[in-house]
């Protein structure tokens, strides 16, 4: 569906003195699938390019560099009108905060009927019935089409922003941290929601969240995120099972679970600026396993017959003991990383 190649994304910012404008570097050489019907789970601490990711995929943000490639085709290149209508309506976006991302001066049905009359779907009735249709599909009662979304809880409201991403009937949604403002149980029942709709849809999704252990059950691919760089990306169950790169290691580390017992790691170290970053892997500056030759270029992708790649001088279990070997790495070229 969704192809990135080598995607760079660099915002100017001000700093150092009047006339100075530096680079923010929020997403460096991202190369990127999203397929139908399948749930990619991002993940990564703050600042490390998650919801910048989510911008290029949806088409909100231009790369500085790279390509993006909808259906074969490069997404930049198409006429502006093509873009608005084929990729527009291929993808829905469900963002971090309902209560900011819907209209407070406008009524529930308003909210779910204006993209079917921007994108003018059907006639007056079809359209009235899809709204109806569209409201049932998120388990919402008929007389909320009526109500204003400050009239609604936190879960209704993040029900109404899935029904409109669901509208135009997308092939791929894009949830940013669609939970992360709920309740614990608000939280159950609004994932729940998204995983029913992925089964009966056949949607694809891209799922973004700080909740490591959410999304590794939730998803069938995982990619971590550190400072703009993809570090890991992989199958979620290999990768949970058997992180590699040194960060997701940490990651996973950090996250309690009631079913395993991992060792907190620790990480120290100076944290590395997106506008200055280290040279070489931009972990290494926290990286206990750090050397010389992590300062010299970033890492080109190593990886496993099941498409579990990383991107690490020294990962994780190359010094296992040899009672439990790992599967044996596939050097991929940076090219086709």
């Amino acid at each position: 569906m969704i192809r990135l190649e080598n995607v760079h994304v660099r915002h100017k910012a001000r700093g150092g003195g009047l006339f100075r404008h530096d680079a923010v570097h929020a997403l460096t050489d991202a190369t990127l699938e999203v397929e139908k019907g399948e749930i990619l789970g991002l993940v990564g601490e703050s600042g490390c390019g998650k919801s910048t990711l989510a911008r290029v995929l949806t088409g909100l943000q231009k790369p500085t560099e790279g390509s993006v490639r909808f259906r074969g085709e490069d997404l930049w290149r198409m006429p502006a009108a093509r873009r608005r209508e084929e990729f527009g309506s291929s993808v829905g976006v469900v963002f971090q905060d309902a209560s900011t991302a819907l209209n407070p001066r406008m009524s529930v049905g308003r909210i779910l009927r204006d993209p079917l009359d921007v994108h003018k779907r059907g006639t007056e009735q079809e359209r009235e019935a899809r709204v109806e249709e569209l409201l049932d599909l998120v388990g919402l009662p008929g007389h909320t089409l009526r109500a204003l979304p400050g009239q609604l809880s936190g879960g209704q409201r993040q029900r109404v922003a899935i029904a409109r991403a669901l509208a135009l009937e997308p092939d791929v949604i894009v949830a940013d941290e669609p939970t992360s403002a709920l309740d614990v149980s608000v939280r159950a029942q609004v994932l729940n929601l998204l995983v029913d709709l992925r089964a009966r849809l056949g949607l694809g999704m891209v799922f973004i969240s700080h909740d490591i252990q959410t999304v590794r059950h939730l998803s069938d691919r995982l990619a971590v995120l550190y400072l703009g760089r993809i570090v890991e990306e992989g199958p979620a169950r290999a990768v949970s099972a058997s992180p590699t790169h040194p960060y997701t290691e940490a990651l996973f580390s950090a996250t309690p679970s009631l079913l395993e017992r991992t060792e907190r790691i620790i990480l120290t170290g100076p944290v590395p600026s997106a506008v200055n970053p280290p040279s070489g892997c931009p972990f290494r500056t926290r990286c206990r396993h750090a050397d010389d030759a992590c300062a010299t270029a970033f890492p080109a992708a190593d990886g496993t017959a099941d498409g579990h790649r990383w991107h690490c001088v020294h990962p994780v279990g190359d010094d296992a003991p040899a009672s439990s070997p790992r599967p044996t790495p596939v050097h991929i070229s940076r090219s086709t990383s």
